[in-house]
């Protein structure tokens, strides 16, 4: 990007999962950077964009509400976009199906791209834990979250000092065995299945571990990808001339846009104003 930045880059698919809004490990606005750096024809939201399980009144900052107005501009202007369930957001399921102009909300979604079929799904059904302990698997969110705080502190202090930034959560899931396998278990699962039914591509998020992968059977062969997150790794999939990638957000991209007005900047508004004008949208949208 660099010079050109504020050029917005035109992407045929992307596909953002993990956000979750609404926590404090939520990389807001480095995600409305990304957000509005590019210009997508089709958008994949590929679960737990809004973490529901721990959403507090007393905690929804401006740039989340910018994240959730920037999606709907998205929505209105005409972009297909798939809202793909998560756990985290799983009360959506009560809407799946439901749709307006050329937005969706539902739990999995297979695409045609160029003649290969793609399978998107969050990825949560491989959960056990989920699906037999679901209290546990939200403590554990509640813990991960609070890492992630302390991360964010220990991270000030190391570039106060020169250093660079760390992620205390994957040491952690890099140093614990039990934690690569499932991380392992999970993506083979997923493109064993694929496999199975014939897709070229399986697609998910969850487990906050970007990758692009061959896999392949005596059944066949599929690519597996993962989106990664927007709470440690920031990194989204994108799909351009039959190619994917990932990828992976450096504030250095953004530079020429820092000192820049925000377009219809918004940042001296209320939240309450925002929701206002994301209504508006909204409703905009509906006629």
């Amino acid at each position: 990007m660099g010079k050109n930045s504020a050029e917005k880059r035109k992407i045929e698919l992307v596909v953002i999962s993990d956000v979750h809004l609404g926590t404090y490990g939520c990389q807001a606005k480095e995600l409305l950077k990304y957000l509005k750096s590019i210009e997508p024809k089709r958008v994949i939201l590929n679960g737990d964009i809004i973490d529901i399980w721990q959403f507090k009144k007393s905690y929804w900052p401006k740039p989340h509400m910018k994240i959730l107005k920037h999606l709907i501009g998205w929505i209105t202007d005409g972009v297909e976009v798939y809202y793909i369930t998560g756990n985290h957001d799983e009360m959506l399921r009560k809407f799946v199906d439901f749709g307006m102009n050329k937005f969706k909300i539902v739990n999995k979604v297979v695409l045609k791209l160029n003649g290969k079929k793609a399978w998107f799904f969050h990825g949560d059904v491989f959960d056990i834990t989920m699906q037999h302990s679901k209290w546990l698997t939200k403590l554990g969110a509640i813990g991960y979250d609070m890492l992630i705080l302390l991360n964010s502190v220990v991270n000030r202090i190391s570039e106060f000092f020169g250093k660079g930034r760390i992620s205390l959560s994957k040491k952690i899931k890099d140093s614990v065995k039990s934690a690569v396998k499932y991380i392992n278990n999970f993506e083979q699962t997923a493109a064993e299945i694929a496999i199975e039914n014939n897709y070229d591509y399986v697609v998910c998020g969850h487990i906050h571990q970007p990758k692009i992968k061959s896999y392949a059977t005596n059944r066949g062969g599929v690519v597996y990808l993962n989106s990664g997150d927007w709470v440690e790794n920031l990194t989204a999939l994108e799909y351009n001339s039959k190619q994917w990638t990932i990828y992976k957000f450096n504030d250095e991209h953004y530079l020429d846009t820092k000192n820049e007005p925000e377009e219809n900047d918004i940042t001296d508004k209320t939240n309450k104003e925002i929701f206002n004008e994301l209504l508006a949208d909204f409703n905009l949208m509906r006629s």
